[in-house]
Parts: structure tokens; sequence; C-alpha cells
């Protein structure tokens, strides 16, 4: 409906240009929303007071000329001017009455369009470090990506789900060092653990596998692996430098060919763990993207090479430095070390640059709100690389804080004090667990109640929700078991003439902004609204649900109610699908 209300404004717009009622040219940002108050309309524009300033006219006249120029429309009962100028449509009840055979037609496409037309976009999401388990912070980075990814495929757009695991670099160094400490251990070894290891029960794990498929292959003495090394952060030295130190002994002490088999051991499988983990959340990639293979690849140099030819990129304190800040960002950036290693950034600019040259029209990065820091940077380096930064769109993602009652869980991989994402999902479910991490803005922090997401009442949304889908299939249960026939298409005037009930009326505008809440979650990365949207739908059908009944004996008002219920069915199930839930036919 307010596509067809935007094409009337659009047609009285030009018919107001060639009439020289408009100046030539003329850009035009004016909005169309739904009403908060139905005794105002259903639609309401603010474009005679847009037009107020350059047509140097009252609102309220300019508001005249357009809905004189408005073509006549079925949609429409009439067209007034509220308040200062603004000029609000009211839709015919008929016009939503039409809707019920519309939504049962097309069943699971309500609510999809072609606004996308094809275009390709890529979503990559979670592409959390493989040295742990996914936690519940991961949980919401994936249950936002992949409903912002359903959104936009739902609107019509061909998306492109990614993963980049990042198989490369100083912390899965980090915890392969962490690994052969621990196998250490199993062989019999009193070794001190650095405080910057990586401590959870998973690392235990990998290097009992390894001890036991391996026995004593790796063992080396503590003397071989401590003697010399820097202090750690317990005898008062830099926990940075203590690590760093022990990788390049275990390394040295390893030999290249051993100490790949214990770092692609720990990489295969926690990332064997986060693939896992992410199908059974419901959450399914395209492409599982190698950090590594931007090296071999050489993509990575060829960026640098780039930046320098450009003379983006100079020498200070043996470094090689990006002048980012000649686009914007707070200070330049390094991207080789002076020990002769890539940054993490060096990289992200190459796999940047390989999304856009794989012909992706727009690519977005949903990344923890931690990354901030990084926008700027990466934008920068496109930008000095020739490419348009406007085709990366990068959403943050803020914290999520996990509640018991009222004390607050702890987290941190490092120390292996965390609550993981499967705990969470065998503790509350994958539907809460999905719903409870898009029912808020992905901007704001989140605190995820862990008892309201077990609850079975009204205050826990997603099974308020659900819980209605399910009662619309108990009505068609309840009338197959009576051998109550349902017409699946009733007569149109018995449908205007029958649903003519407050609640009934209210179903139906609710039912009608259903397209528009899916376009506006898609395009806004926004599903919160889908989620608040559902909620108050099942809100208006369990209040119908307990005043009115619908195996009546009336054929008429039994088929006219039946096929309100079934519209309502559909929507609930479409948008929890959209949402990644599941729409249960029993609670």
């Amino acid at each position: 409906m307010k596509t067809e209300i935007q094409q009337l404004i659009a047609t009285a717009i030009e018919r107001m240009s060639v009439a020289k009622q408009l100046p030539d040219n003329l850009q035009i940002n004016a909005t169309l929303e739904r009403t908060r108050n139905p005794e105002h309309g259903d639609f309401a524009s603010n474009l005679a007071m847009v037009l107020a300033k350059p047509l140097q006219q009252r609102p309220r006249t300019i508001a005249e000329t357009i809905i004189a120029n408005l073509p006549s429309s079925p949609l429409l009962a009439k067209v007034d001017i509220a308040g200062p100028g603004f000029i609000n449509f009211h839709i015919l009840p008929a016009a939503y009455i039409k809707l019920l055979p519309l939504i049962a037609t097309q069943d699971i496409a309500y609510g999809c369009s072609n606004l996308g037309a094809s275009q390709s976009i890529q979503v990559e999401f979670v592409s959390a470090n493989p040295t742990g388990p996914l936690h519940v912070g991961h949980g919401r980075g994936a249950a936002y990506g992949s409903t912002v990814a359903n959104l936009l495929t739902a609107i019509g757009y061909k998306v492109h789900k990614e993963y980049y695991v990042n198989d490369a670099g100083r912390q899965m160094d980090i915890l392969a060092t962490s690994v052969w400490l621990r196998y250490l251990e199993l062989c019999g070894n009193e070794m001190p653990f650095p405080a910057n290891g990586y401590k959870g029960d998973y690392v235990w794990d990998i290097a009992a596998t390894l001890h036991r498929e391996q026995g004593n292959k790796y063992w080396h003495s503590q003397d071989a692996v401590c003697t010399d090394l820097p202090s750690d952060a317990d005898a008062g030295g830099d926990k940075e430098q203590f690590v760093d130190a022990l990788i390049v002994r275990t390394k040295h002490l390893l030999g290249a060919s051993n100490y790949q088999v214990i770092f692609d051991l720990g990489l295969k499988v926690i990332l064997d763990d986060i693939r896992k983990d992410l199908e059974q959340f419901g959450v399914q990639y395209d492409t599982w993207y190698s950090e590594r293979s931007l090296i071999t690849k050489d993509l990575v140099n060829l960026c640098i090479e780039g930046l320098q030819s450009s003379n983006y990129l100079y020498k200070q304190d043996g470094a090689t430095w990006f002048r980012s800040s000649a686009f914007g960002d707070e200070k330049d950036r390094v991207l080789v070390r002076e020990n002769g290693q890539i940054t993490y950034f060096a990289s992200d600019i190459a796999y940047h640059i390989d999304k856009l040259k794989r012909g992706f029209k727009q690519i977005i990065d949903i990344w923890g709100a931690d990354h901030h820091g990084y926008v700027s940077r990466v934008k920068a380096a496109l930008a000095a690389l020739g490419e348009d930064p406007k085709r990366l769109d990068i959403q943050l993602v803020q914290f999520a804080s996990l509640y018991r009652g009222s004390e607050k869980l702890a987290m941190s991989t490092r120390t292996g004090e965390f609550v993981t994402l499967r705990a969470l999902r065998r503790e509350v479910g994958t539907e809460a667990a999905r719903f409870f991490y898009v029912m808020r803005s992905h901007d704001q922090h989140l605190d995820f109640d862990l008892e309201l997401a077990k609850s079975e009442s009204k205050d826990n949304p997603v099974h308020y929700i659900r819980y209605a889908h399910a009662r619309v299939h108990n009505v068609f249960l309840q009338a197959k078991t009576r051998d109550i026939s349902v017409d699946p298409a009733p007569n149109m005037d018995i449908l205007q003439q029958q649903l003519l009930a407050p609640s009934e009326q209210a179903l139906l505008r609710t039912l009608a902004t259903y397209p528009e809440i899916v376009e506006h979650s898609a395009l806004h990365y926004e599903p919160h609204h889908l989620t608040h949207y559902l909620r108050g739908l099942a809100n208006e059908f369990h209040i119908y649900y307990d005043t009115h009944k619908f195996l009546v004996e009336d054929t008429n008002v039994r088929n006219a109610r039946l096929s309100l219920v079934r519209a309502v069915g559909i929507v609930l199930r479409n948008g929890l699908n959209l949402l990644g839930v599941t729409a249960p036919k029993r609670m």
C-alpha cells in the first residue's frame, strides 16, 4: 500500500512539474509514514512542508495543489490536510480486506519484494578468531548477521554470506604455543604457563588429542623451553614480551614442520567446533575465507605495492606506515612492523580489496563494538587504492552481557571464564537465543536475561509470538477434528460484511504493514523493528482469540474469521523465519 501511495504522489509531482508549478530539477526529500492514530488516516506525508521554502508558499496551499494533482485511486477513501500542512491518506476498508486473498495466495512470499533487483551484497559476520569456542558475545553477531542477510534476501538482493577465518598471525601462534605447553604437561613436564596464553579447558582437550595420537614425539625438556626467557607478568616482567619470546622458542625447538602440525591441529579442532556451533544455531555461510590465502595469493603485497606507488607509504623507526590520516583517520597506521611481519591491518586491506574485486555491489561488515577504531582506517585504505569507500558499510554490534537473576556472568576467552554459545543454546534454546539477540537495536548494549528467555509467559516475547502461531494452527486442527469445512477463498463481499469489529480492523491494518516493516528492517539493517512488529501482531491476535469464536455455525462469519486467522498465521511464520526462529504448530 505504501508503494502505491508513493506512486500516486510521484504522479502528482510529475503533473505539477509539467504545469510549471515546480522548479526544474528540484530535489525533493519528503517522507511518507504510517500514522500512529487511525483518525489521522493511514499514511501522512510532509511533502507540502518540504516544498514550502523552494516555492515560497504556505504549506497548506501547496498541499491543496498536490491533492488536486493526485490521480484517482480505488485504494483511497479520502485525502485531507492536517496541522501545518501534512497530507493524510485514508485507505478504504475494502483495500485492507483484499489483502486476505493476497496473503493466502502469496503465502511464504508475502512480505517479499524485488526491490534489490538481484544486486549482489556480501555480508561478513562473526569471523571470530579460531582460538576458542564461540561465546555469547559472538552469538549476538551471528544472530544479527544472519537475520540481516535473510531480510536483504527477502527484498530481492543476492546475498553472499562469508566468514573470514583469521588463520594467521600472532593470536594463532599464542594458541599453538598454549596447546604445546599443555601437551608437555601431559608428557610429565611441570611447565610455567604464560599469563597471556589461552587457558580454557578446550586447550587441554586439543593437547590430549595430540598426546594420544603422537605420544611423546614433540617432547622437549622444561629447561630447553624456559631457559633465558624474559620474565612473565607474575615475575614483574612484560607478559607480551614473554609470550612472544616463548613463541619464538617453540618454533625453534619444534622446527617448521612439527610446529605446523600443532598449529593446524588447534586450528582444525576449533574451526570445526565453530562451524558446528553456527550450523546448530541456524547460521550457514557461502564461503569460509582463509586469511592465509591472502598471503599465498600475494594479495597483501600487491596492496602494499599499490599504496607505495601512490605515495601513501613511508618508513619510520624501521616500520612501514600508511598515511591514513590523509583520508580522515585520526593517525597513520603501521602495515609492516620493524621485524618484517605484516600487521592485521595489512591483511584487512587486502581482504576488502578482494571483496570488491569479486564484484559485490555492496559489502557489509558486522564487527564487534571494540573494532570501532578500524572503520576509518579501512575506508581510508580503500580510498587510497582507488575504490569507493561508500561500497563498504560497517555495522558495529554492541556487547551482550549475560545475567542469571541479578548475577552477571563472566566472559573472557583468554582466561577460559566464559559462557559458550553452545551452553546458552542448550539452556534457553536456539529460538529464544536468536530472538533475544536481535530484539534490541544492535548499536545498543544488550542485557540477556536467561530466566526471562526460558519462561513460558507473556513477558517472554518469543514464547508469546510462537504461542500465537500455535493457536492459529490449533484453530484449523479443531476444524479438521470437528469435520468443519473451511472455504480457502471466501467471497470478498462476505469478508467486507463480516470483518467489522475493531479488533478485526486493527489486525487487517497490522497485516498490511508487514511488507513495509520487512523493507525498512532490511534497508536499515535493523531487525529489531521486525521483532517489535511481531510482538504487536501476536498481542492483537491473542486479544482477538480470547474475545471471538471462530468455529461458529454461521458459515459466512466462520469463513471470514478463519481467513483473517490464516493470514495472521502466515505473517507470524514468515516473520519468525526471517529471524531464524521456527513457528511451532503446537506448544
